[in-house]
């Protein structure tokens, strides 16, 4: 499955953004998927990741309370609505695809299918 992610850019600090990652090439409603980030110098970290029927959500720490993941099956995206944002959310957001049939994964191991990655810049 190929992923493109979308909806990056600059913002203010408490403002909001929205990212977007379309699938193409496989049944998206077979994978859970993920989003990641990953700032320079830093490893990457997990954000978020929902479930295939879109009915069970994770949230890393840092994000929780902030932002929500979501997905449509019928369009093959996932988004990412990120609320509240702060200087230190500045990276580059990655979603993934993973084939788990049950659960969540949190671990950027367990993921298959890798997007090219988004910039988000958060400005104090």
């Amino acid at each position: 499955v190929q992923l493109q992610a979308s909806g990056g850019g600059l913002v203010q600090a408490g403002g909001s953004l929205r990212l977007s990652c379309a699938a193409s090439g496989g049944t998206f409603s077979r994978y859970g998927m993920g989003w990641f980030r990953q700032a320079p110098g830093k490893e990457r970290e997990f954000v978020a990741a929902i479930n295939r029927s879109g009915g069970e959500t994770s949230y890393g720490g840092s994000v929780k309370g902030r932002f929500t993941i979501s997905r449509d099956n019928a369009k093959n995206t996932v988004y990412l609505q990120m609320n509240s944002l702060k200087p230190e959310d500045t990276a580059v957001y990655y979603c993934a695809a993973e084939s788990t049939l049950f659960g969540i994964r949190s671990s950027w191991r367990d993921y298959d299918y890798w997007g090219q990655g988004t910039l988000v810049t958060v400005s104090s």
